[in-house]
């Protein structure tokens, strides 16, 4: 029985059967959310011809939460806009039933696809049996897989994790997953123990792709995608890595920080100016306080500072001075009178 694949097999049918590997955005706490989404999809071009990415993540949400008396502020994690289609939306719990409930919320909520976070290394999550502490216990694993997909219904339900827990198991742990009869799955390519401390273990893909091709087929017959997630700087040298590796796609987290523009091959490879950078810094800022700036820390959208302001003279000064500000208005006040002085036009 192939699994449900819903807007991934039109992805199979327009780039994967033209070798075209697939890149998507990684699922990011506090970064991916629905501001960062929306600049990524406008200037990415999402959507249009050689625009990117092939798919979206939310930012991962517990579904325990989601069933919980605080459902409807945690909702607004799962806030998205048809710019950003298609659109994954991530979730995370140790307990089936409230996969099963979360799985359907997500549903009636219109998104695309679901994915569960078998991957996070973060103790407090852990402490829950969910994200990497699935890796630790395999039965409850598959428990919340089958209650995700029945929640689910006709929406396909993915799985994104790691190598292993304190070393690499992907021949114990990875078949376990392929077992439930995913229609993707996405290794970041280091063990938990490993953080990201280390490079990524690209080296390992062509293993892990043997495997998947072993139990679940080829992609074209119904087998599984396998997506790559580490270290990877560019589209092209996602798709490089792709190719050399055999694996279906890549998965991109930390590489778009500061560059919403990163899936436009041609905008990314020419670069942007100082001005123009600032001005998209000034955007994003404004989008994140109307958003979200009712629930979250103003100093949640200080994390991409760094990445838009660097690699120029006065970068640290004004980075440090934008470190000070509280809001929105502020930012854009530092920032004009910085092009101000630089004889660059306002915002």
């Amino acid at each position: 029985m192939n699994p449900v694949r819903g807007f991934w097999q039109r992805l199979i049918d327009e780039k994967l059967s033209n070798g075209d590997p697939l890149v998507v955005v990684a699922p990011m706490a506090d970064v991916t959310d629905v501001a960062f989404r929306s600049m990524i999809a406008k200037y990415s071009n999402m959507g249009e011809i050689d625009g990117g990415p092939d798919v979206m993540w939310t930012e991962f949400v517990s579904a325990n939460g989601l069933c919980s008396n605080g459902r409807e502020i945690l909702k607004r994690d799962l806030e998205y806009s048809e710019l950003e289609r298609p659109i994954v939306a991530q979730l995370f719990t140790s307990t089936p039933e409230n996969m099963r409930q979360a799985a359907v919320l997500c549903r009636q909520l219109g998104f695309d696809g679901i994915d569960i976070n078998m991957g996070c290394p973060d103790k407090s999550i852990e402490k829950q049996g969910a994200g990497a502490g699935h890796i630790k216990d395999w039965k409850t694993a598959q428990a919340v897989i089958r209650a995700a997909q029945e929640g689910a219904g006709n929406i396909p339900v993915s799985v994104k994790t790691r190598l292993g827990y304190n070393k690499v198991e992907i021949m114990q742990w990875l078949p376990k997953l392929l077992e439930c009869n995913i229609p993707v799955l996405t290794v970041h390519l280091r063990t938990r123990k490993e953080m990201s401390k280390v490079d990524a273990h690209w080296d390992m893909m062509p293993e892990i792709v043997k495997l998947v091709r072993e139990m679940t087929g080829e992609v074209k017959d119904g087998g599984t995608i396998i997506l790559g997630n580490g270290d990877i700087t560019s589209v092209k040298d996602g798709k490089e890595k792709a190719r050399i590796t055999g694996c279906d796609g890549v998965m991109i987290g930390r590489g778009i920080f500061g560059t919403p523009w990163f899936f436009n091959e041609a905008e990314f490879e020419k670069g942007k100016s100082v001005e123009e950078r600032l001005r998209i810094l000034v955007e994003h800022t404004k989008l994140y306080e109307e958003k979200l700036g009712d629930i979250k820390s103003f100093a949640i959208m200080k994390k991409h500072y760094k990445a838009y302001v660097n690699g120029f003279d006065g970068a640290k000064e004004l980075r440090m001075e934008l470190m000070e500000c509280n809001n929105a208005k502020e930012i854009e006040e530092r920032i004009n009178a910085y092009l101000i002085e630089n004889k660059k036009l306002a915002v």
